[in-house]
């Protein structure tokens, strides 16, 4: 006879949290394996194609479960994503031989659409925005964030239809929105198929005084605090990579609509979909994934200030007027890695040896780099090499510390190099030795 279904306390604490992220499939951490259950392992073993099994299979109510290796998680929290949805990661917050009761667990992470930050390969010049809107009559309070580069950028909106045009033009796979946006907005943004997440709340942090320091405009400052607030909600760690939050209008750019940027092709061939036939494949021949999304972000705003266009204009003459420097300066970018995504995963906590061996690369060219521009600059880049710091310091630190050839897990061990400290170096001889 079947038994009567009674909640364990492992279910009880299940229960406990899926109630605070009813939107997200929870990943609830045991042992080896990531499990769901309930409507999310209904609807994630046919996403992803798992076995779904049952709990308590002599009990009354059977509880669907199905499971994910957790060496193998992100493939699966990726296709989620990719297709729309959240994915909150429940971890055991201490170790299950020790813990006296029911393991304690915790959500410490949510992976959106808009906060995705496992990049590809193939993606590298491409951005994810996630988008905010905070309405007042008829105006927009629009900012938008890349969580893996920390750029934010915060603007004034007027009208549904330039707040639409901005959307498309961001291609945002998520827009936050709190209960000043009106239904008639959203149901603007409805059919765009871009997922509407709520954040009415908001919180104070180091990140956000940071941010906002350099706006005073109220509207803008309310959307901001909107989308830091579900940042630092969803990704719960520093956010110290994070740019001052930089005021843009949209009336400095050329007005394109979104239908004539297609019809154009500057960014996606119509036919194929793809970048190969359009203007940005003609012209990208940029040296690295962030001059890839810089030249990508000049092609879908172009500039109508004659002061700035002539600036660019003198500097592209400058490089072209050098050919030797650039020819070396080509060189030097080949061996940049992508230093705003690598910032972001320093700040995120996901960084590894080999992303720190980059970071060391990449700023051992920075010197070069400045004396080369130093060397042909004619005014139009004097602003620009004064910013540029090296950053030796840091350099330094990764030389002496990381081993040179480290292994992708920093849980794997053997990543910090002997004699950088007496007291590790102490530990891994007892391991090497101890039975000696």
């Amino acid at each position: 006879m079947p038994q009567k279904t009674k909640k364990t306390p492992m279910m009880e604490q299940y229960l406990s949290v899926k109630k605070q992220y009813p939107d997200a499939f929870l990943f609830y951490r045991l042992g080896d394996f990531y499990e769901m259950f309930f409507d999310d392992a209904i609807k994630g073993a046919q996403i992803l194609e798992l076995t779904l099994t049952t709990r308590n299979k002599n009990a009354a109510e059977k509880i669907p479960m199905c499971g994910v290796p957790h060496l193998a998680v992100q493939s699966y929290i990726d296709t989620l994503v990719d297709q729309g949805y959240k994915v909150a990661i429940c971890e055991q917050m201490e170790d299950p031989k020790l813990a006296k009761g029911m393991v304690k667990r915790e959500v410490i992470q949510v992976v959106t659409p808009g906060t995705n930050t496992d990049t590809s390969a193939k993606d590298a010049k491409e951005n994810n925005y996630l988008t905010a809107i905070h309405q007042v009559g008829e105006r927009y309070g629009f900012a938008y964030a890349d969580l893996s580069t920390g750029e934010l950028k915060v603007a004034q909106l007027s009208g549904p239809e330039i707040l639409l045009n901005e959307l498309l033009s961001l291609r945002t796979k998520e827009v936050v929105v709190d209960d000043s946006v009106t239904p008639e907005t959203l149901k603007v943004i409805e059919p765009l198929r871009i997922m509407i997440s709520r954040q009415n709340e908001v919180q104070s942090s180091a990140e956000t005084s940071y941010a906002l320091q350099d706006i005073s405009v109220d509207l803008e400052k309310q959307v901001l605090q909107h989308l830091l607030t579900y940042l630092l909600k969803t990704q719960k760690r520093s956010l110290s990579h994070l740019q001052k939050a930089v005021q843009y209008e949209p009336s400095d750019y050329l007005k394109i609509d979104h239908a004539s940027k297609r019809n154009l092709e500057l960014l996606q061939n119509n036919r194929t979909g793809k970048k190969a036939g359009t203007l940005l494949w003609l012209l990208d021949q940029t040296k690295t994934a962030m001059g890839g999304r810089l030249l990508k972000q000049w092609l879908e705003r172009p500039l109508l200030s004659a002061k700035k266009i002539k600036l660019r204009q003198k500097r592209v003459k400058n490089l072209l007027d050098h050919y030797f420097e650039r020819s070396e300066l080509q060189d030097e970018l080949t061996q940049v890695y992508d230093l705003e995504r690598l910032a972001g995963k320093v700040a995120l906590g996901t960084v590894n040896g080999r992303d720190l061996l980059q970071l060391k690369q990449s700023l051992q060219q920075i010197p070069k780099i400045k004396y080369l521009l130093s060397e042909i600059d004619d005014g139009s880049f004097t602003d620009l090499i004064k910013k540029i710091d090296p950053v030796g310091e840091v350099v330094d630190l990764i030389e002496q510390a990381i081993v040179d050839d480290p292994p992708i897990s920093v849980t794997d061990g053997n990543l910090i190099k002997v004699g950088y400290d007496q007291e590790l170096d102490k530990y891994q001889d007892a391991m090497k030795n101890g039975k000696h």
